[in-house]
């Protein structure tokens, strides 16, 4: 049985606990009033949340009510995702100031100390928070939700999330995850091999360079995106991040010039577009998704997820759209969507307590 969120006077706070980045929202009276995205290198460990939270504004670590979801049960880290479901949810209970609930997705809210037997509904239910939300707006779309690491193509039909599969692996399956992301993704996960000055080369096999490496080079990745170290552990001035990409091919920067590189990158981000192309004509094959169904979008990747709307003719929306906000940018908004709408979802329990707590 799900547990609403106690009703109170604090504010209500917005978490998304991922791999790579700690995400948070602050939500008073049914609107943002603050999104924030920091790095997070959790598989080193739980101290590298504390450091995290450490880092964030002031308010995240005032008292409040929090509302928590995941992903990063699944670094390497944990032995097992219900492990990490009971490590994170811990965490939270012991490091956030106020009332701490576990969003379990299809089965709303639960306490922390019962997150770990509710674990197959809490593991990675991020995105069941981001649709939920994008169902309360609109009865018929396809979310995209393009993130450093990952992709989530939601279909939502009839006010509903309607996705086939629901654990990670179900969505590997059905194509509503896809492993593909606008920063950390390895170039060569890709393509095999790639046109350079007119002829095919095949690619190195390393992890040289990666997809922030080609959106940065493109100008598209906005630098408050783009948190995470590059591959060589060096810099990302536009130089550094070209030696990176020629590597790809076996060469040195000083092979080629800045056309060169840029039309190498711009090759990589098409072939990303491809693999999201086919996900979607996977997803529309389930039948649920009408053909005029708008596209979405959210995470570091909304720019391709405008861009794969365009491919297939379909309109595009910005989540940040259909997110009350009191002076909170749209691009925090929106890189931060689940924080964001795990905080409106609660925050509806708050001021509604016998509430269904999931569509």
């Amino acid at each position: 049985m799900t547990s609403p969120i106690p009703s109170s006077r604090h504010p209500v706070i917005g978490w998304d606990l991922g791999g790579v980045h700690l995400k948070a929202a602050l939500a008073e009276a049914g609107a943002i009033r603050a999104a924030v995205q920091v790095p997070c290198p959790l598989w080193r460990g739980l101290p590298a949340l504390d450091e995290a939270l450490a880092s964030l504004p002031d308010w995240a670590r005032t008292p409040a009510d929090h509302a928590v979801t995941m992903t990063g049960e699944l670094t390497d880290c944990f032995t097992s995702r219900s492990e990490g479901v009971r490590e994170l949810a811990g965490w939270a209970a012991g490091s956030l100031q106020g009332a701490v609930q576990i969003y379990a997705g299809r089965s709303g809210f639960f306490e922390p100390d019962r997150a770990h037997g509710a674990a197959a509904d809490v593991a990675s239910a991020n995105w069941h928070a981001t649709a939920s939300l994008v169902a309360r707006h609109l009865p018929d779309a396809l979310l995209v939700d393009i993130g450093s690491t990952t992709a989530d193509l939601i279909p939502i039909a009839d006010g509903v999330a309607a996705a086939l599969g629901y654990t990670d692996a179900e969505r590997l399956e059905t194509g509503e995850l896809v492993y593909t992301g606008v920063v950390r993704t390895p170039l060569m996960a890709l393509a095999r091999r790639a046109p350079f000055r007119g002829r095919w080369t095949a690619l190195v096999a390393e992890h040289f360079a990666t997809a922030a490496d080609a959106y940065r080079l493109l100008n598209l990745l906005d630098p408050r995106s783009d948190q995470q170290e590059a591959a060589d552990g060096k810099g990302k001035s536009r130089a550094e991040t070209e030696t990176r990409i020629a590597r790809m091919v076996g060469r040195d920067r000083e092979d080629g010039g800045s056309g060169d590189w840029a039309r190498l990158a711009a090759f990589f981000a098409e072939r990303q577009l491809v693999l999201l192309q086919e996900a979607v004509a996977q997803v529309a094959s389930q039948g649920s998704l009408v053909d005029d169904a708008p596209i979405v979008g959210c995470g570091a990747g909304r720019f391709l997820a405008a861009r794969l709307a365009g491919h297939l003719g379909r309109p595009f929306r910005d989540l940040a759209e259909f997110v009350p906000s009191a002076g909170t940018s749209a691009d925090w908004l929106s890189s931060c969507a689940p924080a964001v709408a795990v905080a409106l979802l609660a925050g509806e329990q708050v001021r509604s307590p016998t509430a269904r707590s999931s569509p």
